[in-house]
């Protein structure tokens, strides 16, 4: 092994010796037989992965390794998304930029630029999934428009119209003004604006006085057909059914009465506008209004107003309508009010409710099977509660829009004669049948219907799209229904709720068994990832580092104002004043695992991946240890006689404990505590103590053969079984290492060596996944151990707080806390004075007959050290404490300043000032031990004079 570890140097080397030997593939032989399938979210084939992507693909990749070793036919499906509208932005600004429009090319010709510009872009993804060590089938790459899975969309879509599942009708849709098409509620973004509220005066017919209404868009007046009220407020219920005169138009309309209307809102008179709200379209239905569409598709008013207001943009058209109403004293008042705007997520557009032709997905049959699948528990949700929020939707769900007016997607599979008629159909070839039966004619001539499907609708078939069907596949039979699928609680609505109604439908089955809900990825403050806050982090910058004006023209690139340009500069340069250090692929991963809490957010804090950046580090330096105490040795694979000692028994029996807890944890998906119960044996029990309690028998002349054969193997043993039960958290330091050593010493790579437990142990990733029953649980060691850890360190307790050098020897007094403890101590002595560097270990009979000693007291032992053995100068000593004590004074004195500051108390989060009130206590703790060594050097120093 090299000296130092450098993840860069290993990963692209390991991950395309994994890749060329296809060993991400499932195994058709060996193992459990069972199948074990991830369906990859498929990214958008427009962008990179981010933050958030990096995260889930960590966890699925994690459990796509842990069930590989175990044995299991494990399949990570990989495969990207079309992204219809985005990736239709992305084209359209090329050929923009090139002076093109796309109708000037046309429609095939602009679809041929997209899949030019897939082919060139489209493999950026996979080069990230590849730096982030996704271990996907890579054999079976997909793509939402590939000849496959456009099969599947248009089979599904044939045959749900044949089942009457399918309709097209005039309904309101989100139109977005800017890219010409409908999107669904899913694609609206509604923040809070602030806006105006313009009370208007609508005169009765009969010249009686007037109504009072509020609106936030006057420009939509011109399409009212009612003035509705609540049919039981006494202030209008005997106006219902008279007229009204529409101000700026000559029509009439009326006066309803609705349980709709909230008389407590405004005037609690509400204008209908049926063609242009939502809400109103349902009244309208309720009282058969007209609908009037008073919008084209630019969002500009149309040949239903008024000559002097048509082609005005809306906006503009509203000054014109407000300044006309105010002219004719029609206008009341006008007020500002903050309002929900409905804008779409690609564009930015404001969104007009716009009356138009669409296809539907006619949804309630499909819900109520999704519904019953997550009620009896055919499919469970991880954490639980997201089966509320599940149900909550599907029990209220509206009819699907399917369409989308796009040139880039699947078009959709209906032609149309020359007499409106429409053919569903898998073909041209057989709508043309279908008309030619249906006209009894053969000079037909059809056009296909120009949109496409939204995007979703494909990606809703995933799960067995990509595995052939509509074919009944060997793959559709091995892996369907799928495991687990993994992904944020921002697109339950989107796409989960969709795949389990159409995986019902057409694939027979739930499309899989559990849903793990992750957490969103947020900055170190709990603030969303995004450019214009500059926060966002690539995820490949932390894995390769990145240098500081690197960082910031990538930071800065495509923001128009130069205000903000200037403001994430130069909160880049300040929060990272050197760029960002290359951590490596583990460590990243393993941050992740760790902030995989069962929380809605998850804050992303640079200091843990720094931390586990030394993690991979610490784990490094053991193994070069371990590997070079072994080599060339004789370590008990060789039916030579083994002999364990406490120390080996102890760790053997903590790592079975730790394989218990990590494998129970996985399968529970607490991916943070099973990184936690990684970190600590390998930092804690293994670094910090087993090494060096091996040390004694490696090192010492004393130790037979026998327990020099135990301790090698102990070593290697443990080491290795835990580098397994790290990889899928860490795939290549883990992979390093054992190749390096670990693996060929312990598990052999000759078929004819009885220890080769695995046909093909070439790599760790093919190797079994430890048992806790590979290494028993030992109680009778696991009790011997804690007090000889005990009184170890206290020792060096006792040499930090008196800062004694590790060489100075002293002799100890224990007060074992059981004469069973005393007797586990004595027989340990070697090992104690070899670790602990003392020269004897004696029992106490008698504290209080005891030179002035340094003391410490843990887990029930009492372990003293001379003074006199520890200290040469005593009024040093005292000088050296002293100095302290005042130091923890200040800091005392500091926290209760912030205490008694009425304005910290009552506004900082009730948990800061609890830990305030807790380093205040624990300096005073620390307060008393100082005073308590004062006394005792007095003592010493009252003995010398």
């Amino acid at each position: 092994m090299e000296k130092t570890y450098t993840p860069r140097d290993i990963e692209q080397r390991i991950y395309e010796r994994w890749e060329e030997n296809g060993w991400f593939a499932p195994r058709e032989s060996g193992g459990t037989g069972k199948s074990y399938c991830i369906m990859i979210p498929p990214p958008n084939v427009t962008g990179t992965l981010h933050m958030g992507h990096a995260f889930q693909h960590t966890l699925m990749d994690a459990l796509t390794r842990l069930h590989r070793m175990e044995g299991d036919k494990t399949l990570w499906q990989p495969g990207t998304d079309h992204a219809g509208i985005a990736t239709q932005m992305v084209v359209e600004r090329q050929l923009n930029a090139e002076g093109i429009h796309r109708r000037d090319i046309g429609r095939d010709a602009f679809v041929e630029r997209v899949w030019q510009w897939k082919a060139q872009s489209g493999d950026t993804i996979s080069r990230q999934e590849r730096r982030l060590g996704n271990s996907v089938d890579w054999s079976r790459d997909r793509f939402t428009m590939d000849e496959g899975l456009s099969v599947a969309v248009t089979e599904v879509f044939v045959r749900l119209y044949e089942d009457g599942l399918i309709y097209r009708g005039k309904r309101l849709v989100n139109w977005d003004p800017v890219l010409h098409t409908a999107l669904s509620d899913l694609e609206v973004l509604a923040e809070q604006e602030q806006g105006s509220l313009w009370h208007l005066r609508y005169p009765l017919s009969d010249g009686s006085g007037h109504l009072v209404v509020a609106t936030t868009r006057p420009e939509t007046m011109l399409g009212d057909t009612a003035v509705a009220v609540h049919p039981e407020d006494e202030r209008y219920r005997h106006l219902i059914g008279k007229k009204i005169h529409l101000p700026l138009t000559d029509r009439l309309i009326p006066v309803i009465g609705d349980d709709y209307v909230d008389p407590a809102f405004g005037s609690g008179c509400v204008k209908i506008t049926p063609g242009h709200d939502f809400n109103d379209y349902e009244i309208g239905k309720r009282h058969s209004l007209p609908l009037i569409n008073v919008f084209d598709a630019n969002a500009a008013m149309n040949d239903e107003v008024p000559a002097e207001y048509r082609g005005l943009d809306r906006f503009e058209a509203r000054k014109q309508i407000v300044a006309a109403l105010e002219a004719q004293g029609l206008v009341e008042k006008i007020e500002p009010h903050s309002l929900p705007v409905p804008r779409g997520d690609r564009s930015g557009a404001i969104l007009e409710p716009w009356l138009t032709d669409q296809w539907y997905v006619r949804i309630a049959p499909l819900a109520e099977p999704a519904i019953k699948a997550v009620e009896d528990g055919r499919i469970r949700f991880v954490p639980d509660n997201w089966a509320k929020t599940y149900f909550q939707w599907m029990h209220n769900i509206q009819d699907w829009c399917i369409s989308r007016q796009l040139w880039w997607g699947h078009q959709i599979p209906a032609w149309y004669d020359d007499q409106g008629n429409v053919y569903v159909a898998r073909s041209e070839t057989d709508a043309l049948q279908q008309a030619q039966g249906n006209l009894g004619r053969n000079d037909v001539k059809l056009t296909r219907d120009d949109d496409v499907l939204d995007t979703w609708f494909s990606s809703a078939l995933w799960p067995f799209s990509t595995l052939g069907w509509p074919d009944q596949t060997a793959a559709l039979k091995t892996f369907y229904p799928t495991t687990v699928l993994v992904t944020g609680f921002d697109i339950i609505f989107f796409w989960v709720a969709r795949m389990i109604m159409m995986g019902m439908k057409f694939a027979g089955e739930v499309p899989f068994k559990e849903i793990y809900i992750t957490g969103l990825i947020r900055d170190e403050n709990g603030d969303k990832m995004s450019k214009s806050k500059g926060n966002i982090i690539d995820p490949l910058d932390l894995i390769d580092g990145i240098d500081l004006e690197s960082l910031v023209t990538k930071r800065t690139t495509g923001l128009m104002q130069p205000h903000l340009k200037a403001k994430i500069e130069k909160a880049t340069r300040k929060q990272f004043p050197e760029g960002i250090p290359a951590y490596g692929t583990d460590a990243l991963r393993f941050t992740f695992a760790s902030l995989a809490t069962m929380g809605r957010d998850i804050r992303f804090d640079l200091g843990r991946i720094d931390g586990y950046k030394n993690f991979c580090n610490k784990l490094w330096n053991a193994a070069r240890y371990v590997l070079m105490n072994t080599e060339g040795h004789d370590n008990g694979f060789d039916n030579q006689p083994v002999e364990y000692s406490v120390p080996d028994r102890w760790i053997r029996s903590r790592l079975g404990s730790t394989v218990e807890e990590v494998r129970r944890l996985f399968g529970e998906y607490r991916f943070d505590l099973a990184a936690q119960k990684l970190y600590e044996f390998a930092w804690y029990e293994y670094c910090d103590w087993y090494l060096e309690l091996s040390k004694p028998a490696l090192q010492s002349e004393a130790s037979t053969d026998a327990q020099k054969r135990g301790a090698r193997r102990t070593l290697l043993e443990v080491l290795e079984a835990y580098l397994r039960l790290l990889h899928p958290l860490m795939p290549f330091v883990t992979e390093e290492i054992w190749q390096s050593g670990a693996g060929p010493r312990v598990r052999g790579f000759d078929d004819d060596n009885p220890r080769t437990r695995d046909p093909a142990p070439q790599t760790i990733m093919l190797q079994r996944y430890p048992l806790d029953s590979d290494f028993p649980i030992d109680q009778e060691a696991e009790e011997a151990i804690s007090p000889i850890k005990a009184i170890i360190l206290g020792v060096r307790q006792i040499r930090g707080q008196l800062d004694v050098a590790r060489s100075r020897q002293f002799p100890v007094f224990i007060k074992a806390s059981s004469a069973a403890d005393w007797k586990l101590i004595e027989g340990s002595a070697a090992l104690i004075r070899f670790l602990a560097n003392v020269t004897e270990i004696q029992p106490i009979a008698d504290e209080a007959a005891l030179p002035p000693t340094a003391m410490q007291l843990i887990d029930g032992q009492t372990i003293h050290a001379p003074l006199a053995s520890l200290i040469d100068d005593p009024d040093a000593e005292l000088a050296r404490l002293a100095k302290r004590k005042a130091k923890i004074v200040q800091e005392i004195a500091k926290s209760e300043a912030k205490l008694s500051n009425q304005n910290f108390v009552a506004n900082a989060p009730p948990a800061v000032v609890e830990e305030e009130r807790g380093r205040i206590a624990d300096r005073r703790s620390e307060i008393a031990q100082i005073e308590e060594q004062e006394r005792r050097v007095r003592r010493l120093k009252g003995e010398n004079t």
